[in-house]
């Protein structure tokens, strides 16, 4: 699979809520940096998420690769649904980095949590 392969099924799996087939393009000790969730190992991060989530919706905006690395950038909007019914939207990067065999070994996702900070925190019993 192709660098940018593995970007697109990314976020293909993720719209769908396939969080085993997401999981599988990660290696196994593949990691996820969350502005909302902290750095948690990749399925751990997945299985949370998964937790959080009623829908998602994506809107593809650009896929970027940086010269020399084996990192490749997506940019997307966001439209996520949580179990209590609260949507939020917003900007989101991530970068994935890959290894020689395409597998992701780290994504750090980067967005504005204003919103979804507070969402999450409804939907924890936390005001």
């Amino acid at each position: 699979m192709t660098k940018e392969e593995v970007a697109k099924k990314y976020l293909s799996f993720l719209e769908k809520g396939e969080m085993d087939k997401v999981i599988s393009l990660f290696t196994a000790d593949g990691v996820v940096v969350s502005p909302l969730y902290g750095t948690l190992p990749a399925i751990e991060f997945y299985r949370k998420l998964s937790e959080d989530t009623s829908s998602s919706r994506l809107h593809f905006d650009g896929l970027f690769f940086e010269k020399n690395t084996n990192r490749v950038s997506l940019l997307f909007d966001y439209v996520w649904t949580l179990k209590n019914n609260k949507k939020v939207k917003f900007k989101v990067v991530d970068i994935l980095e890959l290894t020689s065999e395409n597998k992701i070994q780290k994504l750090t996702i980067i967005y504005d949590t204003v919103l979804s900070r507070k969402a999450t925190e409804e939907l924890r019993g936390f005001k």
